[in-house]
Order: structure tokens, then sequence, then C-alpha cells
């Protein structure tokens, strides 16, 4: 990359309405689309660009962050901000009655719809040396860690004694730790003494159906949703509900009267990506206290949120009704395997005695680890990092797909939803350009299938890989990038 700065040509109006942020933000794109700024290219730092523009820094830094969330800019620690390696894409104009072949867009020379912005897209979306790009959801990034945090976390966990006697509720440090923890993040007002650390969600599960279902009891799912959350009651006997979802979250007037316990992702549904509005919350609270229901809440990747306000966790809302499960294979890695279980004393004593009889435990080394990492702040500072990360990436697929995105608000899927008949084409043709891709069928349908679409993860790819595979499915979904929000007004197919 260059080591000079440009000399940007950019202005900005005091006298205007609109604010100096937005406006040099909106100059800085327009520079970029029109190819005066090229790929590549050095920015000037922020402080030169106030002085040549007579205005604030923390004007340009605002714009700078704005730019870099939307995957325009790339920064280099220690050696500046740079345009982004990217070419600007026009979608071609939508063709009709669309069937599997015509999933196929064409090359993206052709006149932007009028209204459409162009936006940024790799220059090199095909051919990546034949890289498989896996888009496929429930992956996070684990290659962007403080290695010395790290190491540091371990070597000292290491330094102590091992335990010779495991306290199934975990560690009395983590325990404190995580409820300081949940106190931050969540806004759950809880002590030490409402958690158990577990190996993560699927353990934290497992123990939860363990102590509350006996064979044929119902256990409600959403349909669709997490499988492994359909297996795991299954293996302990219990009956599966399928119960319905729409693009909020779990329908509270679907749920049956007779479940024992229901499982919901409310803070981002798996995998249409819904978040269960406050009044929703509150409906299925009192259904949950009208018929003795327990809530089992996975709020796996609930960190993670763009452009919308944290909402209540459930169990804050009724800690006597709901169980919530947490976990650090979305914030940090799947393999540290660690997560935790919040409950009311009495519920988490009877798991604790079900998990003793069951000589369930929790590594005493990764949970010294990750104590000494929160109480570091080094997960802190880790989640802040990587939701910059993973903002950078959400805003690589909405500015290519657009309307046709559901699910954009939270954690690290989008779903595209589409007509039933489109589907299978498009997830092997993507395959066959190196695109792995999920769908909504019937791998994570417990029921009949309702809901049709791509299922598209972005935390496990680079950001210029999700740019190369937004790229490619877009050219798939050119009949739909136009017309896509027209469609699903009408209900879809």
């Amino acid at each position: 990359m260059p080591r000079t700065p440009v000399d940007l040509p950019v202005s900005v109006d005091r006298q205007a309405s609109v604010a100096l942020t937005v406006q040099l933000g909106d100059r800085l794109r327009t520079a970029m689309r029109e190819g005066t700024l090229k790929s590549g290219e050095r920015l000037p730092s922020t402080r030169a660009l106030a002085r040549q523009l007579s205005i604030s820094r923390t004007v340009v830094t605002e714009a700078y962050q704005q730019l870099y969330a939307e995957g325009w800019l790339d920064g280099r620690h220690g050696s500046g901000t740079y345009v982004a390696d990217l070419v600007i894409h026009t979608p071609a104009a939508p063709r009709r009655s669309p069937g599997a072949q015509e999933a196929r867009a064409g090359d993206g020379d052709g006149p932007a719809p009028s209204g459409a912005p162009a936006v940024p897209l790799p220059a090199a979306a095909r051919g990546h040396g034949g890289q498989v790009i896996d888009l496929r959801p429930g992956r996070p990034w684990v290659r962007d860690y403080d290695e010395a945090a790290w190491r540091r976390a371990w070597r000292r966990a290491a330094d102590l004694p091992p335990g010779d006697s495991p306290d199934p509720y975990g560690l009395p440090r983590l325990r404190r730790a995580l409820a300081e923890h949940l106190r931050r993040t969540r806004a759950i007002a809880v002590g030490p003494e409402n958690i158990m650390v577990t190996r993560g969600t699927g353990n934290g599960l497992d123990l939860v159906a363990a102590t509350l279902v006996r064979a044929g009891a119902r256990a409600g799912v959403e349909d669709p949703g997490y499988r492994v959350a359909r297996n795991v009651f299954a293996a302990r006997g219990a009956e599966i509900v399928p119960c319905p979802v729409d693009e909020d979250g779990v329908v509270v007037e679907g749920l049956p009267d007779d479940l024992r316990v229901l499982y919901t992702t409310p803070a981002h549904q798996y995998p249409l990506g819904g978040r269960l509005p406050v009044p929703r919350r509150e409906r299925l609270l009192a259904w949950a206290r009208r018929t003795g229901a327990i809530i089992v809440e996975d709020d796996y990747d609930a960190e993670f949120r763009y452009d919308v306000a944290p909402l209540p966790a459930l169990h804050g809302l009724d800690p006597e009704r709901v169980v919530l499960l947490g976990t650090l294979s979305k914030s940090l890695a799947p393999d540290i395997g660690v997560g935790w279980l919040v409950a009311e004393p009495d519920l988490l004593a009877a798991v604790a005695r079900t998990r003793e009889n069951l000589g369930d435990r929790t590594s005493g080394p990764a949970q010294q680890a990750v104590a000494i990492m929160l109480e570091r702040g080094d997960l802190d500072r880790h989640l802040r990092r990587m939701r910059l990360e993973y903002a950078r990436r959400r805003a690589a697929v909405v500015d290519v797909l657009g309307s046709l995105v559901t699910g954009d608000t939270a954690g690290l899927h989008v779903m595209v939803e589409l007509p039933a008949a489109v589907v299978p084409s498009l997830l092997k043709e993507a395959a066959e350009r190196g695109v792995l891709l999920d769908s909504t069928a019937v791998r994570h349908h417990h029921g009949d299938v309702h809901r049709h679409g791509l299922v598209l993860g972005y935390g496990s790819a680079s950001l210029a890989d999700v740019r190369r595979g937004v790229a490619v499915i877009a050219e798939l979904l050119g009949p739909w990038l136009a017309d896509g929000a027209e469609w699903r007004s009408n209900g879809g197919l």
C-alpha cells in the first residue's frame, strides 16, 4: 500500500443543515465510488484532514469510524487508514418469472435501478485461488485475539494447583466475575449463587433437561430452530413439540399449555434472526406463569447487536420462570469450553445435584483462565474489538443484499428469504463457485418447513472473503435484488 497519504478532494459546508460528519462521510463515499479515491490509497490522518478542512478532529474521526464500519476503509495498526479493496457494483435490472436457471444474475454492468445507490464489492469476487469461502452460520472469528492476554491467562491458570473436588457450581472466583459480566453486558442483577459454570450451551441445556424432563414430558422447541436443542430433549425422553416463529421470534399464541419446558432464542432467533419485542416477551412470561412451564433462554450471541438498543433478557424480567444459558463459544472461541447457566437458587441446587449424579464437570484450568481474562478486562476489550469487526462484515452483507436480508440487527448471521424452488439450485451453484451457505431446510425444522431461504453466516470468514462471497451471492440472486422487499411484503411463496 502507498505510504504517502492522498490529497483528499473533499470539502464541507459549515452553513448547511446537514451535520459535518454526515457531509464528510458522503463526500468520501462519492470519491470512492467515482474512483477519485482508489483502492489501497492511504488517507490523511484525522488530525491532518481536520486541519485541512478547518473542522474538529472529532468530526473526521467519527466519519472515518462510520466508513470503517461500513467496509469502505481498512486500518493497519501503526500505518494509517486506507481505502479498502473495492470496485463498484451496480445491480443488474431484475428479470421477471425467475426459475432455477434464472437465479444467476448478469455481470452487474447494467445501470442501477432508479434511486438505488451503487455499493462497494471486492474486485476479486470469483476465482479467488480456488479458496472455499465458508459463510455457514454458527461459526465465530477466532483468529483475531490478544495473544499476550491469552498466554498470560493460561500461564497464571497453570500456576494454580489442581483441584481435587470439583464444585458442581463451578469456581466461586469465576462465578463472581460472570455475575459482574452479566450485570454490565446484559443488565442482569444476579449474584454468584445464581450462576453455574458449564461447558457451553449444549451442556447447560442437557443439565436442565436431565433435571426437569421425564420420559414423555413435552418440550417445546422453536421451529425452525437450533437442532441441538431438539436432540438434547429427545435424548432425555421428551416429546418434541415444534413451536412456530415469525420474523420477531416465537409466536406466543401458538404455544400449547402443556409444555414442561420451552427452549427459545429471543436475543437473535436461530436461524431466522428475529429479536423478540418487549410486549411479546411480557406475553411469553405471562404464558409461562399461567402454565407453569420453565423457559430456557439461549443467549448465544447476545453480545453482538447493530444499530439497535439492547432488549432486556427474559431472565431479568422473571428469574423464577426463566433459565438463562450463555457461552463463550461465539464471543471468544468454541474450543475454550466454558459457558454459564443462570437460575434461581432452588432450581440451580436441583441442577447441581443432577450434575453430581452424572459426574459432569467443567475444566478447572479453563475456568481459571476465563476468570483471569474477565478480572483483567481482557474479555471486555476483545468483545469491543469484535463488535466492530462483525459490524463491518454485517455491513458488507447488508449493503449488497439490501432488503432481501432479515435478522441483521444482531448476531453473526442473517437470512435471505426466497421461494422454496429457488433455494436448492442457489446452494448448489454457490458451492460450485466456492461459497458454502446454509438454508432453512429440514436441518433447522422440527416439523413442516414454512420458511424458506438462505442462512448466511459472516462470523468465521474474513471481511475480504465476506465481500467476495456476497458478490457471488448477489450475482446468483440478481433477479431478487430489486424486488425482494415487494416479494416479502406479499407474503412470500
